[in-house]
């Protein structure tokens, strides 16, 4: 797919997030979170630092616990490649409240836009197919918010940075402003 046909990355992160409702989102390290971020923290955010291949199992785990809540992760395609075997664990748990975004901007983002191997062609809903998801697609934004999970969803954006917009890096800040979100008062 070339560049002129990819959406923007930042307008497909505000659309799948427009509507969110209550929805419990994890983010991938790197642009995932500054993406998330800059089109509306929220203390519903769970933002991974330096924990590169885990935004799925940490998903993964919050919709094993949660599960009348819905838990969105948004990663990119670096960090999918990184821990394809979450996606075969996430298929022999069937969490039906979980789904996965992969914005796939066909790069390593974070450590100088070298090609990734979705570039030459490795398809990662066809993988996340193979391990047995019941829906994967490509752009689907609101297969996100209400398929029966778990469900993933590659959305190939352009390659374009954005600015960077930070939130904290204050693990214990994100851990308990998500946790204060998530339990309310028994959080306390």
């Amino acid at each position: 797919m070339n560049e002129q046909n990819k959406l923007l990355r930042r307008s497909a992160i505000a659309r799948i997030l427009a509507d969110r409702g209550d929805m419990l989102v994890v983010t991938g390290l790197g642009s995932p979170t500054y993406d998330c971020a800059a089109v509306g923290d929220h203390p519903l955010n769970f933002y991974l630092w330096g924990a590169m291949g885990s935004a799925v199992t940490v998903g993964l785990g919050l919709a094993l616990a949660q599960p009348k809540r819905r838990v969105l992760v948004v990663t990119g395609d670096g960090e999918m490649l990184m821990g394809l075997g979450a996606l075969a664990t996430v298929a022999a748990k069937k969490p039906s409240n979980l789904a996965i975004t992969v914005i796939d901007n066909e790069h390593y983002g974070e450590t100088g836009m070298q090609p990734t191997h979705t570039s030459a062609g490795v398809d990662l809903a066809g993988i996340a197919r193979t391990c047995g998801f019941r829906q994967t697609a490509i752009a689907a934004v609101a297969m996100l918010h209400t398929a029966d999970g778990p469900v993933l969803v590659v959305v190939k954006v352009s390659s374009a940075r954005d600015p960077l917009v930070l939130p904290s890096w204050d693990g214990a800040l994100l851990k308990s402003r998500f946790r204060q979100a998530l339990l309310g008062a028994q959080a306390v």
